[in-house]
């Protein structure tokens, strides 16, 4: 029976690719970086681990046995934000160098294939969040390169992350020793990385439905950013069941575009949903616009002009065509992000932009009301539901 171990399992949609992958017949590891659902896959049968995965020592508690792929869902949201002082080196961190990490287990461990789930806003970001994700797509492409040619000596050397503080490697005993477990593990199986891009998923924690039905029950008002924001949407058994197809088609470097639908306009959501609830918008329930967050767009989209599609076998996922790389710039770059970001740097938005050349941070009021009149912002308003 193969084993997939899937991080980030203890959201409502990592919860739900585990039930999806039991039923398919596959053994499952989960793990997440809180015990919250240890209960839950206790009582299932799953095993479960705790663990951090920014954390390179933490991966020896799942070291000891082997896996045909491994899933990450594991990732800092823009909905943390509003609960926690996380800052812009914190989401490089978690999304990056904690991506980086399982990639490097996958190489040193023979893993068949790995899946990232990305995000829509990874496609010209405009917050660190965003540029984040963006960043681990083209991590993505470039380890699958290396893991196809075997050149295993270009593996980034970062810093370990330690609680009780960070500790430098010693590129003269590290970096060999783990060159050589990931040409052993080659020879064994290749590794094959992919991500899978989406929008926004209703009913996950990052969702506004949640929010919006609270906001309801305690009488309003309801708080909405900006009367013209729009967004995709799909349900959760959607979102998985085409990662499931997504991965099972993979052949190694692919960033999978899902086809999310029409668009859907936020304050409409918010009007039905009061609606629905029994409730006249404006009159019982009040609407609040709130102002757009740090970095917030009007509109997603879901590729960026250069990258172009390429059609599969399945009518909802598109291919979104590779963009070239210079590795070795792209590989030392990183490891300065790396350093950079290990020791609290404040320059760790200049140096993403750097790296990302589609990020363009905006300020603290969002995107400008200018794209209202955009003509991408048109285009993605004209499908509107």
């Amino acid at each position: 029976m193969e084993k997939i171990l899937v991080f980030g399992a203890g959201g409502f949609i990592g919860t739900y690719l585990v039930d999806r992958l039991l039923e398919s017949g596959y053994e499952v590891v989960a793990s997440d970086n809180n015990d919250i659902c240890s209960e839950y896959y206790d009582s299932i049968g799953v095993d479960y681990v705790k663990l951090d995965i920014t954390s390179q020592e933490e991966f020896r508690k799942v070291s000891n046995r082997q896996y045909s792929a491994i899933v990450n869902l594991a990732a800092m949201q823009p909905a943390n934000v509003s609960e926690k002082n996380y800052s812009s080196v914190d989401y490089i961190r978690i999304n990056v160098l904690g991506t980086l990490n399982i990639l490097n287990f996958c190489i040193q461990n023979g893993v068949k294939r790995f899946v990232l789930i990305s995000t829509d806003k990874a496609v010209n970001p405009t917050n660190i969040m965003g540029a984040s994700k963006r960043l681990c797509e083209m991590v993505i492409q470039t380890m699958d390169a290396i893991s196809k040619s075997g050149s295993f000596d270009k593996l980034p050397l970062v810093h370990a992350h330690k609680e009780i503080g960070f500790a430098e490697m010693d590129e003269a005993d590290i970096l060999p020793e783990a060159a050589e477990h990931a040409r052993i593990a080659h020879n064994k199986s290749r590794t094959e990385f992919v991500a899978v891009r989406f929008g926004n998923v209703l009913g996950s924690n990052g969702s506004v439905i949640p929010l919006f039905k609270k906001q309801i029950e305690n009488g309003g008002p309801v708080t909405v950013t900006h009367p013209e924001i729009i967004r995709y949407f799909m349900t959760i058994p959607e979102a998985v069941s085409l990662v499931l197809q997504a991965g099972v088609n993979a052949h190694g470097g692919e960033i999978f575009v899902l086809d999310m639908g029409a668009p859907v306009k936020i304050d409409t959501l918010a009007r039905n949903l009061i609606k629905l609830s029994g409730f006249k918008p404006d009159v019982d329930i009040k609407i609040v616009y709130t102002g757009l967050r740090e970095g917030e767009k009007l509109y997603e989209e879901k590729l960026m002009a250069e990258e172009g599609l390429q059609k599969t076998e399945n009518d909802l996922i598109h291919i979104a065509h590779p963009i070239n790389l210079d590795t070795d710039h792209f590989l030392s770059s990183l490891v300065e992000l790396a350093n950079a970001s290990y020791y609290n740097s404040d320059n760790i938005v200049e140096i993403v932009e750097g790296i990302v050349p589609t990020f363009h941070p905006v300020g603290k009021n969002g995107q400008s009301d200018k794209a209202i009149k955009s003509k991408k912002y048109k285009e993605v308003a004209a499908g509107i539901v």
